[in-house]
């Protein structure tokens, strides 16, 4: 899948985006996570799971049927330099092997802040904004 946003400014929080659909569509756990602050909150099945073991956790089984993600940052608005508020449609299709699965599609809405590095990594991450159909 395509990341749309492939030109961004790694100074612009929103790169974020194109640093997750390369490692999710990679299958790359540990580059998953690794976006995540320590005590970072991800909403799962309507849930908040809280800290990177639980993140891992969740993404682990969830990237197991090797789904294929597009991702196309529709907002950001950033507060002091490093704090943000990003939006993002999504698109997740099935593997080609999974000959049951359907495409979903939805917005996410994610809080992210910049760590002493200048990188950006998620404090809140939640894949379905109430209000929006998948």
């Amino acid at each position: 899948m395509e990341n749309e946003n492939s030109s961004m400014d790694k100074d612009d929080p929103a790169h974020i985006h194109i640093l997750f659909l390369d490692a999710f569509n990679a299958g790359d756990l540990d580059s998953i996570v690794a976006l995540y602050e320590l005590n970072a909150v991800l909403v799962v099945n309507g849930q908040p799971v809280a800290g990177q073991e639980l993140i891992r956790n969740a993404y682990e089984s969830f990237l197991a049927g090797r789904p294929r993600m597009s991702l196309k940052t529709r907002s950001a608005v950033m507060v002091d330099n490093n704090l943000a508020l990003l939006h993002g449609d999504w698109v997740l299709e099935p593997a080609a092997a999974d000959a049951a699965g359907k495409t979903t599609r939805g917005m996410s809405t994610e809080v992210v802040r910049r760590q002493a590095d200048g990188s950006w990594r998620f404090v809140i991450d939640s894949p379905h904004t109430p209000g929006q159909r998948s």
